[in-house]
């Protein structure tokens, strides 16, 4: 035990650090491969390092080739070797890095283009400025600062780029429509400072006056810039793209008159990330993006400085609070692993306590061995004594009712079916005996059974239940109905014959089908077994006590388990009777009898002492009091809910002269046939008796205490049609008509 626990804290622990050390593990891994390295590329580079701090999980992975195609395959192929998601590439040129780019997108790797083109559709999305609209518009604006005339020098960036081929065809095809303007030199550069400079140097002494330098980048301007400063000739104007903003970015350099033009390039650096998590979620996307960009001269630099700066605060605000939040999640992992190892230290005391516990119940468990068995012979021997006391039921009963008889000699059918009866049980008695008898032998201690106790309740008597009649309801129904549940074909047959004559009677074969012809048919009592397949009589009594529409019918449980707990079992269960076998036929008929007129005692719902009279003369009938009767404590705690329910649906719609059963049966969600039974078993009246007599009360009220209203005014807001009508049943019900009332109040 000692070394089971110690393994299975080592393996908690273990647990933990791995838990400690995987939190806020790595999603994607995105691969950057920068053509270069320059401020226009860090700017983009911290724009994606901001952004993924808004992404949990994601690692960028940053290479630059500076300027070196060869450089930049090696690195690319070597990113997809690391295992990336996705790669992010601005190709240094055209044609030279598009295989190395083919290859990642051939392996399955998303592909993100910008800025600069491929050689090929093998891409995913492609994101980029319109470089050729770039350079038209720098085109434009030269010629308008020159009035449509002067000498201009072009300095391109890398040969075989896509930026620079774009940017020379734009800013050409613009200079075309101005005849005097004059391009007197293309020189080739690679987008970097050095490179213009030397290209301007070498060429200045024999291209005579400049009126405009255009380069294709802000630092290729500068560079010829200071050229011309270094050999003191009188200064152009100068206009790159890029745009930056930053010390030494494009749009202070306008401010400061150092270029006279820029043209923003967008980095949008938030703009890739976002698009490079779409893709690795499989949201939509646009593959081809064109960015928008923006003339700066020195009419707006200072405006895009001012705007540009405040973004750049802002950017080292958000880096601070992201280095502190990253701070914070230190603080928290170390907090979680102590958290993780509290946690193992309480596993460790629950085993540990759970080590205890199963000690303890290795020192008691040969005593509950010892209860588990006595229960079960003790259930073995309580179902032997049911299958003995059924045939010894069916055994006594018939041959009691047999001795009755005075035809016995002439064979009727009854007599013929319970002589077999007694044929047929004998037999199984005699075998049910032999086999008690074996498993007594076999016992390996004697059990103390507490012995079987017969509850006898003696001075019940039967009694005669008055039947209420009801013009919409035939005999049949009024005669009350006893549904017997039992799985033995026999015992049916038997109670069958005790209790025609005087009830109507159904018969179920288990506890289900009993529970659904209660439902459908609502008898006024039911008899039950309780060992029974499908559904045991317990189970059927719990759910027939639970339904509204069965809560009100009484139980009777018929069975041979005679112990005391089986009989406290079955009153828990909702039994409101327990009978054992063998039983006498004139103790159950009793018990019956009891049981349904003590469910009759919910009568007077309106009036005391007058609902349950039909007919009422002058000389029998009781004086009325000059207040409306109220009913006693005794009374109100007598009504069932079902009942209380009945009366406040009665009492709110009686005044409807066309109310029926069925409106009221509909409104307690129950059938015509189900209202009907119930209310007759709780309270010895018909719903149409009780109605009548509801709106008679109503109208007596009425008439003690309001004077405003003509009798046939009352008549009519009590439900009733005919005044006439009214005044016989009001004559009937309370001795007097209705405008005596009034006369015997004044």
């Amino acid at each position: 035990m000692k070394e089971c626990i110690f393994k299975s804290v080592c393996v908690l622990a273990v647990a933990a650090v791995l838990a400690s050390c995987s939190s806020g593990g790595v999603r994607y891994r995105i691969g950057v491969s920068q053509c270069s390295e320059d401020i226009w590329r860090s700017w983009q580079n911290q724009e994606l390092k901001m952004e993924a701090n808004f992404h949990d999980g994601v690692e960028l992975r940053f290479t630059a080739a500076l300027d070196d195609s060869k450089r930049q395959i090696q690195q690319i192929d070597s990113l997809v070797d690391s295992g990336i998601d996705l790669l992010i590439v601005a190709p240094n040129q055209l044609q030279s890095v598009t295989p190395a780019i083919d290859r990642a997108y051939d392996m399955g790797i998303p592909v993100i283009v910008f800025e600069r083109k491929t050689g090929s559709q093998k891409y995913t999305a492609f994101v980029s400025a319109d470089n050729y609209e770039m350079g038209r518009q720098m085109g434009l604006y030269i010629a308008s600062r020159l009035n449509g005339k002067g000498r201009v020098m072009e300095i391109m960036g890398l040969k075989g780029s896509s930026p620079a081929d774009e940017r020379h065809k734009g800013f050409r095809d613009a200079i075309a429509d101005f005849p005097k303007m004059e391009v007197v030199a293309t020189l080739q550069g690679d987008w970097t400072e050095g490179t213009a400079y030397d290209a301007v140097k070498n060429c200045l002494d024999s291209l005579g006056d400049i009126d405009f330098v255009f380069g294709h980048n802000d630092r290729t301007a500068i560079g010829a810039r200071k050229a011309f400063m270094e050999r003191n000739l009188p200064l152009p104007m100068f206009c790159g793209i890029d745009g930056l903003p930053g010390e030494h970015g494009g749009i202070r350099l306008v401010r400061d008159s150092l270029l006279d033009a820029s043209y923003i390039y967008p980095t949008r650096g938030d703009y890739l990330l976002q698009l490079a998590l779409k893709i690795l979620e499989g949201e939509p996307y646009e593959r081809e993006t064109m960015l928008t960009s923006a003339l700066v001269t020195r009419d707006n630099a200072n405006v895009l400085l001012l705007e540009s700066d405040e973004v750049m605060r802002q950017s080292e605000k958000l880096e601070k609070l992201q280095q502190k939040a990253s701070e914070y999640l230190k603080l928290i992992d170390v907090q979680r692993l102590v958290i993780i190892l509290a946690i193992a230290l309480a596993v460790l005391l629950a085993l540990l306590a759970v080590g205890v516990w199963f000690y303890n119940r290795q020192r008691v468990r040969i005593a509950k061995e010892r209860g588990r068995m006595e229960r079960e012979q003790l259930d073995f021997y309580t179902r032997v004594s049911h299958e003995l006391r059924t045939p010894l039921t069916l055994i006594e009963g018939p041959l009691e009712k047999l001795s009755t008889l005075t035809e016995v000699q002439q064979a009727s059918s009854t007599t013929a079916n319970l002589f077999a009866i007694v044929r047929r049980n004998t037999r199984q008695l005699t075998t049910l005996v032999n086999k008690m008898l074996d498993a007594q032998m076999k016992k390996t201690r004697e059990l103390q059974v507490e012995g079987s106790v017969t509850q006898e309740l003696d001075g019940w008597s039967t009694i005669k239940i008055g039947e209420g009649t009801d013009e919409n309801a035939n005999q049949d129904i009024d005669t009350p109905t006893i549904l017997v549940v039992d799985d033995n074909e026999d015992i049916r047959y038997y109670l069958r014959t005790v209790l025609e004559g005087k009830y109507r009677f159904l018969e179920a074969a288990d506890g289900q089908q009993g529970l659904d012809v209660a439902k459908e048919q609502v008898p006024d009592l039911v008899v039950s077994d309780v060992m029974m397949p499908v559904m045991n009589g317990l189970q059927f009594c719990q759910k027939l006590k639970g339904d509204m529409v069965t809560s009100h019918i009484p139980v009777i449980l018929l069975t041979a388990r005679a112990l005391s707990k089986h009989q406290i079992e079955g009153y828990v269960s909702g039994a409101d009777a327990y009978i054992t076998k063998p039983f006498q036929p004139d103790l159950l008929l009793a018990r019956i009898d009891n049981l349904l007129t003590n469910r009759r005692q919910l009568k007077n719902l309106w009036e005391g002492g007058t609902a349950n009279r039909t007919t009422t003369t002058k000389e029998n009938a009781q004086p009325l009091s000059s207040e409306p009767p109220v009913m006693t404590d005794n009374e109100q705690t007598s009504e069932e809910p079902f009942v209380a329910r009945f009366k406040k649906i009665v009492e709110q719609r009686m005044g409807e002269s066309n109310l029926s059963v069925e409106d009221i049966a509909s409104d307690m969600s129950l059938s015509r046939v189900q209202l009907y039974r119930k209310v007759k078993a709780l309270t010895g009246s018909t719903p149409v008796d009780l109605l009548k007599k509801a709106r008679l009360a109503s109208a007596r009220d009425i008439l003690l205490t309001d004077d405003t209203l003509s009798v046939s005014e009352v008549a009519y807001r009590v439900g009733f049609s005919l005044p006439s009508y009214f005044t016989k049943c009001f004559k009937e019900e309370y001795g007097v008509v209705p405008g005596d009332v009034r006369k015997k109040r004044q």
